[in-house]
């Protein structure tokens, strides 16, 4: 059988680390109000041998589903490990859903148990009571409160340290990732032991990791970026991890100094938000060599950030559907921030249009990506073939996103391709739009969609926050606009809003702006 990765597993590359450098750290954990865990390789393998055992004494055999309800914590990390050393599948799930989403959840994953915080403990149980296949919640953490659940430190002391019977394959499950719904529901995205490890390798190589480099990891765990990127890259090269409980843009560069950091993720939301805080010349003193970021921010915006922070940048592109990211700016040429770089390594791209045919030099089309499922793609959608057989066809992965390549080779992202807003006959990308909006010197983030229009087929509405203390009309906003674009690139409508929905990670969730909006033109 031909292999991508080799035979590798999660449990391998671990174990491998347990065996061969067992003293060099592997994780740091700050929970940001005092407390400070350091695990070695050795450590952090008997604590996932420790739940690994646990997993199995309740029941939890291979591809069994469990839900980690779960902050940025050593458990999330000790689950997710155990899970994938007997061949069961995580679940994660934002620790913001309401009890309705995680009930669907928990119910078309199939899950049997979900590990969760006390905090969250009734959103985990409201949705529980709708969902049969669930037979326990279990709490990790300290709680000042008595508990009717089972804690999950107490069960695992109870458990041994020795490595459990099991030999998972590279292309076994690991984690259903949900991808958040625009339109529709989630869908479920199948990663496997080989996905992880290719993710793994693809970051690590393209940013040159070392053992000696320490990520700062500050975006959710229950996100690819953080799985993909961060965690999985470490492991690879045996290098380190300083996990914080959550992104604290007061304390970020605080906390990146403390742990001695080289190597960040971010998106643009965290990296405006950062930028936003009181300048401090010390936050120049940290020692990051390379940012990887994602999402669009603007040149002023990068020049300021190269400024203040003196932590250089590199953006890519990438979802949870491809792994690894197929588009980053060179490690070792000239990067080009505005873009998404290069292909990566190991992934080939095209950009097509909606019949599939590659699209002339500068003219903007769907990226596809050449893969192979369950190795260097996604092995699919969980209980969703229709949608598996949309996104891949005849070996590559339609990511529903729109970009351009320059004279250079260098891709320019564009829109999601139901981004797009049709206007008189007219293609609009809401990223140019919102791109000129963002130069603005009172606006501090802003979306822009289409709303319908019996005439035009749709209007721009751009939606905007301005900085603090700032004040701007609807007619300020259009008016900048119609100095730096095109008249049918114009918004006609201007909202403004103290802030805008948002995911866990940062991106903004247009279909709720849009239904919002569309409710209130009728």
């Amino acid at each position: 059988m031909a292999t991508i990765v080799g035979d590798r597993t999660l449990r391998d590359l671990l174990e491998h680390r347990a065996h061969t450098s067992p003293d060099r750290t592997f994780v740091i954990f700050d929970d940001l109000a005092g407390d400070v865990a350091q695990l070695n390789y050795a450590q952090f393998d008997e604590h996932v041998n420790r739940a690994a055992n646990l997993l199995l004494a309740l029941g939890i055999a291979a591809s069994d589903k469990v839900n980690l309800h779960l902050a940025n914590c050593l458990d999330f990390l000790f689950l997710w490990f155990a899970a994938a050393k007997v061949g069961a599948v995580i679940m994660p799930t934002n620790i913001h859903a309401s009890a309705a989403e995680l009930e669907y959840l928990l119910n078309h994953s199939e899950s049997r148990l979900i590990f969760t915080h006390p905090d969250h403990v009734d959103v985990a149980e409201r949705a529980r009571q709708n969902c049969g296949g669930v037979e326990s919640v279990i709490v990790c953490g300290r709680s000042e409160q008595q508990s009717a659940y089972r804690c999950f430190d107490e069960l695992m002391a109870a458990q041994p340290t020795a490595a459990p019977d099991a030999k998972p394959s590279p292309i076994d499950e690991v984690a259903i990732l949900y991808t958040s719904g625009t339109t529709a529901r989630p869908k479920g995205v199948m990663v496997t032991n080989a996905n992880y490890i290719y993710a793994g390798e693809t970051v690590a190589k393209a940013i040159r990791l070392s053992p000696d480099d320490r990520h700062f990891v500050v975006l959710p765990l229950f996100h690819g970026n953080a799985q993909y990127y961060s965690t999985m890259s470490t492991l690879i090269t045996g290098a380190s991890m300083a996990l914080m409980a959550r992104f604290s843009a007061s304390r970020y560069f605080d906390q990146c100094i403390t742990h001695q950091c080289t190597v960040a993720s971010l998106f643009a939301a965290p990296m405006r938000m950062l930028l936003a805080q009181e300048p401090r010349d010390q936050h120049r003193n940290n020692r990051l060599r390379v940012v990887i970021f994602a999402q669009s921010v603007t040149q002023d915006q990068l020049s300021e950030w190269r400024q203040r922070f003196n932590a250089p940048l590199l953006q890519l592109w990438g979802m949870t559907e491809t792994m690894g990211p197929p588009l980053m700016n060179p490690i070792d040429y000239e990067r080009r921030n505005m873009s998404v770089g290069f292909p990566v390594m190991g992934y080939e791209l095209d950009l097509v249009d909606d019949d599939g045919q590659s699209v002339e030099r500068g003219e903007v089309g769907q990226i596809v990506v050449r893969g192979e499922p369950a190795w260097t793609v996604m092995k699919g959608y969980f209980k969703n073939p229709e949608a598996t057989a949309e996104t891949i066809r005849q070996g590559w992965l339609w990511s529903g996103d729109n970009a351009r390549q320059d004279a250079d080779g260098y891709f320019h992202f564009v829109d999601r391709a139901k981004d797009m807003i049709k206007r008189a006959g007219e293609n609009v990308a809401a990223t140019e739009v919102e791109t000129v909006i963002l130069q603005h010197p009172k606006v501090f983030d802003c979306a822009v969609i289409g709303v319908p229009d019996e005439i035009r087929d749709e209007k721009i509405m751009a939606v905007v926050v301005l900085h603090k203390g700032e004040r701007a009309d609807a007619d300020e906003i259009i008016g900048w606009c119609q100095e730096r674009l095109a008249s049918f690139r114009v918004p006609q409508l201007v909202e403004f809003r103290q802030e805008l929905p948002r995911t866990s990670v940062g991106k903004i969730q247009k279909h709720i702006l849009r239904r919002e909006s569309t409710a209130k033109t009728k």
